[in-house]
């Protein structure tokens, strides 16, 4: 299990007084499974820390079908990142499909920062950019691979996801049916 600032620290290398600035922001918060970090139609305020437990953002249909986009499990940092950059209401849901331990704050507490500890707008900025480049992938990998390699794909990304939620969770992250799940599953086996 990766540490926040270990986590952090993979991004870029902060002066000491702008890590402890920005990791003393941040608190424990539990959250059970089924627990929403955001919904759809609030505006979001919080950013959190994955220090355990897995959580999904997700889609909702006008007829009620759910779309899961990701998944975050330690280490990530999650939040309904669109609302919080444009102070729109959410379009996202996240929720938690375990049991969770976060470190939470509220994102405009990070952007109080940026005057006092440049470095903390740098940072923010890299893991932006890195959140970027895996959702473009993700993206790709709908469109242009099939849906064993997208499995494939997701068995090396989340080892041991599987075993930790539902397959229907799975198929959704997918694009596929939890038949069409189980129908390449058993062929893998």
């Amino acid at each position: 299990m990766y540490s926040f600032e270990k986590y952090l620290s993979s991004f870029t290398s902060l002066p000491t007084a702008s890590m402890q600035a920005l990791l003393n922001l941040f608190e424990p918060v539990a959250m059970q499974k089924g627990d929403h970090l955001a919904t759809e139609g609030e505006f979001a305020k919080k950013l959190a820390f994955v220090k355990s437990g897995v959580l999904r953002a997700y889609y909702r249909s006008p007829k009620g079908e759910e779309f899961n986009k990701i998944f975050f499990t330690n280490p990530a940092i999650v939040g309904a990142y669109s609302s919080l950059i444009t102070g729109q209401r959410n379009m996202i849901n996240i929720q938690c499909l375990t049991d969770c331990e976060l470190l939470q704050t509220n994102f405009a507490r990070i952007l109080a920062l940026y005057e006092e500890h440049p470095m903390v707008e740098r940072l923010n900025r890299v893991i932006a950019e890195d959140f970027f480049v895996k959702k473009e992938r993700r993206e790709m990998s709908l469109v242009m691979n099939d849906a064993s390699e997208r499995y494939a794909m997701f068995q090396q990304q989340f080892p041991e996801l599987e075993n930790q939620v539902a397959q229907y969770h799975v198929a959704s992250y997918l694009g596929i049916t939890p038949t069409q799940l189980s129908r390449i599953r058993a062929k893998k086996d």
